[in-house]
């Protein structure tokens, strides 16, 4: 029996060294919201939501930070142009759209370098791809959940 009760995922975080670069991104390709963000003082933070209630917070790199950032740069201009392939089993977020060919056009026509990949049922696609800090992202054809 599991110590928590009544679990629910809240929210995810990136850090980043361009925090408009990277809400920019999720709020442009995914659709994400920003809402009402708190004041830190210290560092900046934007929040983001995705309709009904999932929530993306992205938050200004502590430069004093010893952990690594994240595979590549925020400070570059372009997007990342690593081989997702690698992304269909490491770490990635994954996000289902019902309308996946269209996304994937929209991916193709920004010239994000994508992977696609069917499974062997024939009618799940899924894309994966870097957002511009490098973090792996995954979309699917997957129907929504029913609640």
């Amino acid at each position: 029996m599991a110590a928590a009760k009544g679990v629910c995922l809240h929210h995810i975080a990136r850090e980043t060294s361009n925090v408009e670069r990277l809400s920019n991104f999720y709020q442009q390709l995914l659709g994400f919201e920003k809402i009402e963000s708190p004041k830190f003082g210290e560092f900046e933070v934007v929040w983001l939501r995705l309709p009904p209630v999932f929530s993306l917070h992205i938050i200004e790199r502590n430069p004093n930070s010893k952990l690594p950032e994240g595979p590549w740069s925020s400070t570059s201009t372009e997007i990342v142009a690593a081989n997702p392939e690698s992304l269909s089993r490491a770490h990635h977020l994954c996000f289902a759209v019902s309308n996946y060919h269209e996304f994937v056009q929209t991916l193709k026509e920004r010239e994000i370098k994508i992977f696609e990949k069917t499974q062997p049922d024939g009618k799940t696609k899924q894309v994966f791809f870097f957002d511009p800090d490098g973090n792996g992202l995954e979309v699917g054809s997957w129907e929504a959940p029913k609640e």
